[in-house]
């Protein structure tokens, strides 16, 4: 590979990334591929990052969906590697599959379907077949049936909004709910008191929460017995979010009438009142258009500028640029981390023009933009304050 030129930025996709996506990256300033070394970001769709050797070049990673469950982000944490995702890009193409099961599920399309498929004769026979055989397969209609929505992000929201104008009745729950996702819910989105007051309520369940240690395994055994006779369950989330031993237990005992998930497992596997799906949810042209195009504005803000907005382990940090000369730094959250970066800087003679600083848990993160180069001395001297994690230089693309 021949050498590249200076304040190039290399991108390898660990997966294939739409290429509407990989467009918006200004082709004088980056070399993309799936064979890069040295890579100062990797792009990722579901490949599985865990085990992965990635090189300390790397200065992020940009996953092309929200989940990042195959991104190894504490290690990357302790790197100050910022992990992008895309929250909401693929938000329609989920909710579409959701409603798609919701009328599935509630008319018994994948069992009515198989029976047809199972049928043998001419005209007459098939006709007459089907029809002794259909009243097996009798549904429920949706109107003035009750929803319960679990999570109310950008996704949960679209749910909700959608089985509105279905005619049924919606309540939910999500006790980290933001004002701004308030304000796009409907106001006849009903709010549940907790979990348990919603499972109690509701004759369809619908959950999207991401998978945490709180959140594994949120539906067992102890929450099933709660719901309602004949409940659907509805699991576009993750798959551990749910006890599959639980659920087939409430399968069996009638307490749940059909299980619909994104998410093939062995347990679930030719069971009846079981709906797998090949984790379809964000498998549609737009959604992964959508994703690519985020997360690829999210790292080209990241490198060039320092900018970072939704990652799932830096705070969001924007800065309009009043000088070509930036330092960005990530830091462990403690004290008097900030008063050494600006020493350093003083004792170089750098004039602070403006900075930013914020913190996200255990995460700290400043710009700052000062009113002359930046020696490379300086930099390693900020990398060398006990608790940095990372420091670069960050000139103005303009620059380049």
């Amino acid at each position: 590979m021949p050498e590249l030129p200076a304040n190039i930025f290399k991108i390898q996709t660990a997966n294939h990334i739409s290429p509407l996506g990989l467009s918006r990256f200004p082709a004088n300033h980056y070399q993309i591929g799936n064979d890069i070394t040295q890579p100062d970001a990797i792009l990722v769709r579901s490949f599985n990052l865990l085990n992965a050797d990635i090189p300390l070049s790397v200065k992020a990673i940009g996953r092309a969906g929200a989940g990042t469950n195959n991104i190894p982000v504490q290690t990357m944490n302790s790197r100050g590697v910022p992990v992008f995702n895309t929250p909401g890009a693929n938000a329609n193409a989920v909710k579409e599959l959701v409603l798609a099961s919701l009328f599935m599920a509630a008319r018994n399309i994948v069992p009515a379907l198989e029976f047809v498929k199972s049928l043998q004769g001419d005209d007459a026979t098939l006709n007459t077949r089907a029809e002794d055989g259909k009243k097996r397969y009798s549904g429920i209609e949706l109107p003035g049936r009750t929803i319960g929505i679990v999570g109310l992000g950008e996704i949960g929201r679209l749910v909700a909004n959608a089985s509105l104008k279905l005619g049924m009745k919606v309540i939910g729950f999500d006790p980290k709910i933001t004002v701004d996702s308030a304000w796009s819910l409907s106001a006849e989105v009903k709010k549940a008191n907790s979990l348990e007051d919603l499972l109690r309520r509701s004759d369809f369940i619908s959950i999207h929460v991401p998978l945490l240690d709180t959140t594994r395994h949120m539906i067992d055994d102890k929450n099933i017995q709660l719901m309602k006779q004949g409940v659907i369950v509805l699991n576009f989330s993750r798959s551990a979010i749910v006890d599959e031993d639980a659920i087939l237990q409430g399968i069996s005992a009638g307490k749940i009438r059909c299980y619909v998930c994104d998410f093939p497992s062995e347990k679930l596997h030719h069971r009846e009142s079981v709906i797998t799906l090949p984790h379809l949810g964000a498998s549609t042209q737009e959604a992964e258009e959508n994703c690519a195009v985020m997360v690829v504005d999210q790292l080209i803000d990241y490198l060039q500028n320092g900018n970072i907005t939704n990652t799932v382990n830096f705070p969001d940090t924007q800065m309009e640029r009043e000088s070509p000369y930036r330092v960005a730094v990530a830091n462990a959250n403690v004290p008097n981390i900030l008063g050494q970066i600006s020493t350093s800087m003083a004792k170089a003679g750098l004039n602070i023009h403006t900075m930013i600083n914020k913190s996200r848990g255990e995460m700290a993160y400043t710009l700052v933009d000062v009113d002359s180069p930046i020696p490379s001395e300086v930099i390693n001297e900020i990398r060398s304050i006990n608790g940095v994690l990372m420091a670069r230089y960050v000139p103005a693309p303009n620059s380049f």
